[in-house]
């Protein structure tokens, strides 16, 4: 039987019912971004600040807490509160800057994303507001003065939680129809005394009127309501709207404008300002709202008084169904309680069906909040490139040297997936690919409109490149795309139980090959199959900053960058393949990717030049080309070693048995080019009869770098792969030039080192995305060589595995990180003691990495993006055993390949 939340999502996907138009979409943190940044030298953090935030109308979208808006945040609406001690208006998380924290910029608030439906039927977070005057300058102070080796300094740790003196505010939505929702807000007073809270629910419109001809939309109190209080939304877009809210609470209106005046910017436009109702709440500013009842901004002014332990719980509803003034008490009587209810229990349905019944309860809870942590990272990314460029008063067609100045054709006016709404709320391009992957367990229709916009005409630069990210699109993240486009094209294939949805495998496909030979043309500067990239998202990995000329001059031969080449052209061949079905002249196209494959493979393995294969170290290194011709390998035992793993790929008998054409022609080419044979690993396709695997290794090259992966004394963690081999903790390895020491050392915590930001460390800690593709190698590799193939586990052990178990290895260590130990804390929380108490417990984070050795979380406090994969592993591993994947194939496993239906 098809759950509820099933037909909303399937009745979306097919556009019967808007069911995805109102969600969680505003940021949390829009203050300090570059879209907002209109200072003449880039410095997006201090342009517009935290201090700032509460008085400056935004250009490009909107924050708050606990926030909700339609798909193109027009209206909004959001929490704020105030506890009578602090000294502004809660409207917004708190943080410190990039140059305030000692290890860059940090969300320093507790908030926790519990629940979600794809469709935002029902969701729910939980906020935990101290009720003594929230530390803002300590946090910045005592921060800003710790170095690099020490920790930072949390809002736990300055003592405000003391005696379980705060609220915990509950946030729940409920959908009754597309744009009718409901907001249940219980707030909990934790503390051992009654206390107070001014609990503000705010409705506003996002100020687009200011720099366009639009017309200006309005709010308006509804007159002759008993029991509650109305506002009435006009909008020339989207029309009338009504806020209801349980009550005769007085309502504070102001406007969405600038307080010019407050930084001496001239006169204000209007004499109602964004920070009025905080001054008017905190201040005492009686004329800071308008007495006339009407605005772009309101708030109703809920004074809650909570007994010790107790709680309160208010009631609004945001409906485009106009309420006669007799009505609004029934809207928001007892049928509203039960709507909320319902649609909790039809969550739980939702996930029942779509979650294996093998999975324990702790691992049910894991998968769901890092699932919900997704779906509350969902954000309206608003950015008109051409636009902003003309407001810093240049030429868009020439913008010099500014910050995405030559990406003038890009314009965004979407929801995207967000690796963190605070710290990263704007999307890069490999977090969103690998969040696609985590979103397929419960809408593949999100997941694939989100790989097809990174291809979109208005953000694929025309020359190819897929923008990286929002502080600097042109820079490079690996090219993950065409890999997570044919895994959700696999995934949805299976759940439709149909040929396919070729045409859209097909529209991204070629796509894909317009980004495919940007990478060939751009970075391959010897032309000779070895690629660069820079620094391919992996921050500080290197020795030097890989996106930086180097202090040497010359160039990096990267280890990662010509694996993911390598892996990039495997998927680019699987696509075709698939592809092929319909049509067979995309067998040119595959059998253009078998040679591109052969290439670099024959490139990393050429024995007749300086290579990245370290044979005495049985490791992959990067290769410093230096300007004089000679050739340095940096003998730096890191994740950038190990990428060479991930591009390995099976093709069941079935391509072979389907497709004879692509095995003689791929002969034909080797015998054609015997260097290349020569050069390639094995000089064959290796795998087990009836398999063919690509792969940039042979079988002892294999042994001797898992030798070192599954070494505990190396990058095998309790809770995972590690970015850089514990090796280097005795070992530090350092590289100089001209007199100066570059050094690299292991580090499983934060960064000790200033590259790239600071703000986060690849010299030791687990990352979530290298640790999936880890996960993918191995499960491919055990396709190519099966049950005979076995090695130690840990090294060392004695215990040998198959590569089957040695993946399942992995992926229980990984998932280890978020599940409650024998004392009943999780890893991922280090040392905290009050995360095994009872108001904190089963509330989970999922930060940016995770420390190499306790698996404590660090970096991002809430970068479900990609750690949201941890979703992944328990459900993959639930339903998926070896003796099956050999038996079918890594296709077979997805889904029942076209011969056995």
């Amino acid at each position: 039987m098809t759950s509820a939340e099933q037909q909303r999502l399937s009745d979306a996907d097919a556009g019967a019912e808007p069911w995805r138009r109102w969600g969680p979409y505003l940021s949390e943190r829009q203050w300090g971004s570059v879209r907002e940044d209109y200072s003449p030298g880039g410095d997006a953090w201090n342009y517009l600040s935290h201090d700032q935030a509460r008085s400056r109308a935004y250009r490009w979208g909107e924050d708050g807490i606990a926030g909700l808006s339609d798909d193109r945040q027009l209206l909004c609406l959001a929490l704020a509160m105030w506890n009578g001690r602090d000294p502004i208006l809660k409207e917004r998380f708190f943080g410190v800057t990039n140059s305030e924290g000692n290890h860059g910029e940090d969300v320093k608030e507790y908030y926790f994303y519990v629940d979600g439906t794809p469709t935002h039927s029902y969701m729910r977070m939980l906020y935990k507001y101290p009720q003594a005057e929230f530390p803002y300058n300590d946090l910045v102070q005592t921060n800003r003065g710790r170095g690099r080796d020490q920790f930072e300094y949390e809002l736990l740790d300055t003592g405000v939680f003391a005696g379980d003196r705060y609220f915990d505010v509950e946030v729940e939505y409920a959908k009754a129809g597309t744009d009718d929702i409901l907001c249940r807000i219980t707030v909990h007073n934790r503390g051992p005394e009654p206390a107070t809270l001014r609990l503000l629910p705010t409705l506003w419109f996002r100020n687009r009127w200011a720099d366009t001809a639009e017309s200006r939309p309005g709010l308006f109190q509804m007159p002759g309501v008993d029991g509650a209080a109305v506002v009435e939304a006009r909008h020339p877009e989207l029309g009338r709207r009504w806020l209801l809210v349980h009550g005769d609470h007085p309502l504070l209106f102001t406007d969405n404008e600038s307080n010019d005046e407050r930084f001496g910017g001239g006169p204000n436009v209007s004499p109602y300002v964004k920070d009025g109702i905080g001054r008017y709440v905190v201040d005492g500013e009686k004329e800071a709202v308008n007495p006339a009842l009407t605005g772009t901004k309101v708030a109703a002014d809920i004074t809650l008084e909570i007994p010790a332990g107790e709680s309160s719980v208010v009631r609004l509803r945001l409906t485009d169904e106009p309420v006669p003034p007799e009505a609004v008490r029934d809207r928001l009587g007892p049928v509203f309680a039960e709507t909320v209810d319902q649609r909790r229990r039809e969550a739980d349905e939702f996930y029942a069906e779509r979650l294996p019944p093998g999975l324990g309860d702790d691992e049910r809870q894991v998968v769901r909040q890092a699932l919900a942590g997704m779906l509350w990272s969902k954000q309206y990314f608003g950015y008109d490139v051409e636009n902003w460029l003309t407001g810093h008063g240049l030429d868009p067609l020439d913008a010099g040297d500014i910050r995405n100045g030559r990406w003038y054709h890009l314009l965004a006016d979407d929801i995207i997936s967000m690796p963190d709404a605070w710290e990263y709320p704007w999307f890069a391009a490999w977090d969103l690919a690998f969040h696609t992957v985590a979103f397929s367990l419960i809408d593949l229709g999100f997941a694939k409109s989100q790989l097809d916009l990174l291809l979109s005409r208005r953000y694929l630069h025309p020359s190819g490149q897929i923008p990286a990210y929002e502080w600097n699109f042109s820079d490079v993240n690996p090219p993950v795309h065409a890999w997570a486009t044919y895994l959700v094209y696999e995934l949805d294939k299976s759940r439709r139980g149909d040929g396919g949805d070729r045409a859209w495998l097909a529209t991204a496909f070629h796509k894909l090959a317009k980004n495919f030979t940007w990478w060939v043309n751009r970075k391959d500067a010897d032309g000779n199959n070895v690629f660069q990239g820079g620094f391919l998202g992996l921050d500080n990995i290197g020795v030097f900053d890989r996106s930086a000329p180097l202090p040497t001059g010359g160039h990096l031969d990267q280890a990662d960058g010509t694996a993911w080449m390598a892996l990039y052209a495997q998927n680019m061949l699987q696509i075709a393949l698939e592809l092929a079905h319909d049509d067979e002249t995309y067998l040119e196209q595959a059998q253009t990717y078998v040679e591109h494959f052969a290439w670099i493979a024959a490139a990393v393995n050429h024995p007749g030049r300086a290579s990245m294969w370290d044979e005495d170290d049985g490791f992959f290194y990067d290769l410093l080309r230096l300007p004089d011709g000679g050739a340095v390998r940096l003998k730096v035992r890191s994740m950038v070693g190990l990428l060479p793993l991930a591009a390995a790929t099976v093709f069941d008998s079935a391509v072979s048995r389907r497709y004879p054409q692509i095995i003689d022609d791929a002969n034909a080419f080797l015998d054609a080019h015997p260097s290349v044979r020569h050069a390639l690993p094995e000089g064959r396709f290796a795998g087990r009869p009836g398999s063919h695997l690509l792969a940039l290794f042979d079988e002892d090259r294999l042994r001797r770098i898992l030798a070192r992966l599954l070494d505990e004394e190396e990058f095998l963690s309790p809770y995972g792969i590690r970015s850089l081999s514990k090796f280097h903790d005795a070992h530090p390895f350092e590289f100089d030039v001209g007199g100066q020491a570059y050094r690299v050392a292991y580090t499983p915590a934060e960064s000790d080192s200033g590259m790239f930001g600071g703000n986060s460390n690849w010299r030791g800690p687990i990352w979530f995305p290298v640790n999936v593709l880890m996960i993918r190698a191995l499960l491919n590799l055990y396709g190519g060589y099966g049950d005979d193939f076995t090695v130690e586990c840990p090294t060392g052990s004695g215990v040998r595995m198959t590569l089957f178990e040695v993946a399942k290895e992995i992926s229980d260590r990984l998932t280890r990180i978020f599940l409650p130990g024998a004392d009943g804390r999780r890893p991922c929380y280090g040392g905290q003691d009050v995360f095994a108490t009872e108001h904190w417990r089963d509330l989970i984070t999922y930060s940016e990495y995770f420390h190499g050795d306790n698996g404590a979380g660090l970096g991002a406090a809430h970068q479900t993006g990609w750690t949201g994969l941890v979703a992944v592993f328990p459900v993959l591993f639930t339903v998926l055993d070896g003796p099956d994947l050999l038996e079918r194939g890594m296709r077979g496993v997805l889904r029942t390949t076209e011969e056995e239906r």
